[in-house]
């Protein structure tokens, strides 16, 4: 069965129709340097990334603190006691640094919202998979539709995600399933990340699904050989992601694509152990990627193989929600010294959520992490996934001024109502971003 596209539509809007000639800087409504005042200062400064262990635990906040900034970059967080200058503005939430979604599919185009209702009744996502939906169709969707049009539609996502505290994010490719198309899907993720104002990488996650009419073997060596040379000499992506799955791609396909990419300069990263167990995990140890992302069937040596090479097991708990699928043994990972991250991974066909927020509230009620470990993974780890934890993850001096103003003093507060909106202001390199 081949599930019929959908209309496209646009994603919610935080402004309206009269978004069509808006602009990002327009949302600007203070100078990059100042002095906040707050009854609670969440800095993460401390151990250098990744921290797993009761570094991960590691996020107690400063009582009455200051957080100063000038030209976007952060000068002072500390006890207000310390402080010796003016302060410009006093709010009555905690602060914390910005969020940072190390894992979603923007761009995009289009949802799959009749497909949810067909895994209600039964069908599994292979089985969606299998007959042309689930990826196939996001690609046939996106190859549909023209350049502003997914422009228009992936910045309204990303518009969302800023809303709700994400400064800075991944976007990937992975809709193409073509060298032509890949190569497109990364121009326009390189556009979107110059239209919005939160910090974007680019992933090509060439190896997301076998095209049509190609097999997994020929299409590999297509990437090695044609795409991923193309995409480094362009300067289109700064990593590549490898989907290993019984329905998508192996392990050794991840060895070959890894060893071409380290050669180009990129960095690597796996969708590991997710419908079932593949020994992705500690394939991803051995190639010395920084992420694997989703881990529901990673074993215990994939566990060892992780917490010893020091790579992030990155927790997509919206998408096992969603796909009602077994959450993995977050416990074992935890104990084993794995250093965590939690991301949206934002896409269309099985998590379709742009919030950081709500992400935390269900790996916390979910998966059992703390609200202390949860902010760790939000925030400092991501960081490190993208190569950004030099620049932001933490509020230290030197960073950019990337912060959230939430709405009460204890972060813990954030996962314990989910649903609730917890963001009274956003801040990238000290300018206010949101309205």
């Amino acid at each position: 069965m081949l599930l019929p596209d959908i209309v496209w539509g646009a994603a919610p809007s935080l402004q309206g129709p009269e978004w069509t000639n808006f602009r990002w800087s327009q949302l600007t409504s203070q100078p990059s340097s100042g002095a906040v005042s707050t009854p609670a200062l969440y800095t993460l400064a401390g151990a250098a990334p990744p921290r797993g262990g009761p570094q991960l635990s590691a996020a107690d906040p400063t009582p009455d603190a200051v957080l100063a900034f000038e030209d976007g970059r952060v000068t002072y967080a500390g006890p207000a006691s310390g402080w010796a200058g003016e302060v410009t503005e006093r709010v009555d939430g905690g602060i914390v640094p910005g969020f940072v979604d190390c894992h979603t599919h923007l761009p995009f185009m289009g949802w799959r919202a009749d497909e949810f209702e067909v895994r209600l009744a039964g069908r599994s996502y292979r089985d969606i998979h299998g007959d042309e939906g689930g990826i196939y169709r996001s690609a046939r969707m996106l190859a549909e539709a023209g350049d502003e049009a997914v422009m228009e539609f992936s910045e309204g996502l990303a518009r969302e995600m800023l809303a709700g505290g994400t400064s800075a994010l991944e976007l990937k490719t992975g809709y193409g399933l073509s060298v032509e198309a890949e190569l497109r899907q990364a121009r326009l993720a390189r556009t979107l990340a110059e239209r919005i104002p939160q910090r974007a990488t680019v992933t090509l996650l060439a190896c997301h699904a076998v095209p049509p009419g190609s097999t997994r073997e020929a299409w590999v060596e297509e990437v090695c050989r044609d795409l991923l040379p193309r995409a480094a000499a362009d300067g289109l992506a700064d990593a590549v992601d490898v989907y290993v799955e019984d329905i998508a791609f192996t392990v050794e396909d991840l060895a070959r694509v890894a060893e071409v990419a380290t050669g180009l300069g990129l960095a690597v990263r796996s969708h590991a152990e997710q419908l079932g167990h593949t020994g992705a995990a500690e394939a991803a140890a051995r190639a010395g990627r920084r992420r694997a992302a989703r881990q529901r069937a990673v074993d215990a040596a994939g566990i060892a193989a992780l917490a010893t090479a020091g790579t992030v097991g990155v927790m997509l708990p919206a998408s096992s929600a969603f796909l009602r699928a077994h959450r993995p043994r977050v416990d074992r990972l935890l104990a084993g010294g794995v250093p965590l991250a939690v991301a949206t991974d934002c896409n269309p066909g099985t998590s379709p959520t742009a919030s950081m927020p709500f992400t935390i509230a269900v790996v916390c009620f979910g998966y059992g992490l703390t609200p202390a470990q949860a902010l760790t993974a939000a925030t400092i780890n991501p960081a490190w996934v993208l190569g950004l934890h030099d620049e932001l993850g933490s509020l230290e001096p030197g960073k950019r001024a990337d912060f959230v103003v939430l709405d009460h003093a204890e972060f813990r507060m954030v996962p314990y109502r989910p649903g609730h909106d917890p963001v009274r202001a956003v801040h990238i390199g000290g300018a206010r971003v949101t309205t």
